[in-house]
């Protein structure tokens, strides 16, 4: 089942569902946490939180979808309701809103019918879009993207009264929205006379802080009078801010904020999800690269993650019983190595045990002191020719000074 079914069957259900508003990944997994079985994202949230600006027009489709598709992975399948304005221009501007909010991870939108530009908040005072425009709107909405569930707004009952705020929702409705919103139209009395006029139609309700104080009709009394959804959009922003401007007050005036109740931190890493992403990033600290077996297999540690390698460091150490590389044995301070002296192998990084640092740029395998065949960055080349070089050259020198 889709998001948009989910929500359709909560549209279709004799119980009202109230439906939280939600504007970051941690609202989110908060209202999650809460058991809602739906959320929804406010415009006038995201115009807000992205822009400090009112929701006078200034946030676009574009942006409600970006800010949707961080809620997604929190909301684990929860169905999102977002603000779509008017569809953002014509018709064909509304579909292309549309596919952008499923991408997005939206299962459902309210589509508006009240004129641009206009006040935030409830349309009172403000005009509404000709019947018919909206819905073009609505229609072309609901065929092209059938993978939203569509709730038409309507802001006619503020400007031209009840009747003609039914009419429009009839209009929608049989456009194939799947509800109404006639915003403004909260009492049960105007409530039961919409639904009386459009039996069959689920009604959604905007409880939104912008319209004051009112009275709260009873879940049980709304779901009589046809209403299944209840929009809270920014009740969680509202408490929020108020709870920062308390702890930026209070850390002006006494330079804590402890006197504020906060959520603990233990209880906010836990929220977002610390934990498991501290796992997860232990998980590929131990695993080695292909070909190497992982250090839980062979017990190392992450410093003897590869076998065979040393770390480089600068100057050459000599192993008290290692391996050289022309087959003899290297001393700390003495013993040949390949026919060389043992601080002569140290002095070239060679002659190296297993494991034993070795120059900038050099390895040392266990067992042999280097890798057959590899040159090191400083030029070297076998620490047996170069002790045979030294010694044919002792012996020139040793000459030339007889004669």
């Amino acid at each position: 089942m889709t998001g948009a079914d989910e929500l359709r069957a909560l549209l279709a259900a004799g119980t009202v569902t109230h439906v939280p508003g939600v504007y970051d990944p941690v609202t989110a997994a908060l209202a999650v946490a809460a058991g809602h079985r739906a959320v929804h994202l406010s415009g006038a949230a995201v115009s807000a939180l992205m822009l400090g600006r009112s929701d006078l027009g200034f946030v676009h489709a574009t942006q409600i979808a970006d800010r949707a598709a961080t809620l997604a992975p929190a909301l684990d399948g929860i169905p999102l309701i977002a603000d779509a304005d008017i569809g953002y221009g014509n018709p064909l501007d509304a579909v292309w809103t549309g596919h952008a909010y499923v991408r997005a991870g939206i299962s459902g939108l309210h589509l508006d019918d009240r004129a641009q530009p206009r006040r935030p908040g409830h349309p009172a005072g403000a005009e509404v879009v000709e019947a018919g425009i909206a819905t073009a709107t609505v229609a072309a909405l609901t065929r092209e993207v059938p993978g939203l569930a569509v709730i038409a707004r309507t802001g006619a009952y503020p400007v031209r009264g009840l009747d003609d705020a039914i009419e429009r929702c009839r209009a929608y409705a049989a456009a194939g929205a799947g509800a109404v919103l006639p915003e403004g139209v909260d009492t049960l009395d105007e409530l039961a006379r919409v639904h009386e006029a459009l039996p069959g139609v689920p009604i959604v309700v905007n409880r939104s802080e912008v319209a004051g104080n009112r009275p709260v009709p009873g879940d049980a009394d709304l779901a009589r009078a046809g209403v299944r959804l209840v929009l809270h959009p920014v009740a969680a922003l509202l408490a929020s801010l108020r709870a920062a401007s308390l702890v930026y007050r209070q850390i002006a005036d006494t330079g804590s904020a402890e006197p504020v109740d906060r959520m603990p931190w233990a209880a906010f890493t836990a929220l977002i999800g610390a934990p498991e992403s501290l796992e997860h990033d232990a998980s590929y600290a131990r695993t080695a690269p292909p070909g190497y077996p992982s250090p839980a297999a062979t017990g190392r540690s992450s410093a003897g993650r590869h076998p065979g390698f040393v770390p480089p460091q600068s100057g050459g150490q000599v192993g008290g019983a290692g391996r050289g590389l022309g087959g003899g044995q290297g001393g700390s301070s003495g013993g040949d190595s390949g026919g060389g002296s043992g601080a002569e192998a140290g002095s070239a990084g060679y002659g190296a045990g297993a494991g034993a640092p070795v120059p900038s740029g050099g390895y040392s395998a266990e067992g042999t002191g280097s890798i057959p065949g590899h040159t090191h960055a400083s030029g070297a080349t076998s620490s047996g020719r170069r002790a045979r070089e030294q010694r044919d050259a002792d012996a020139r020198n040793a000459a030339r000074l007889q004669t």
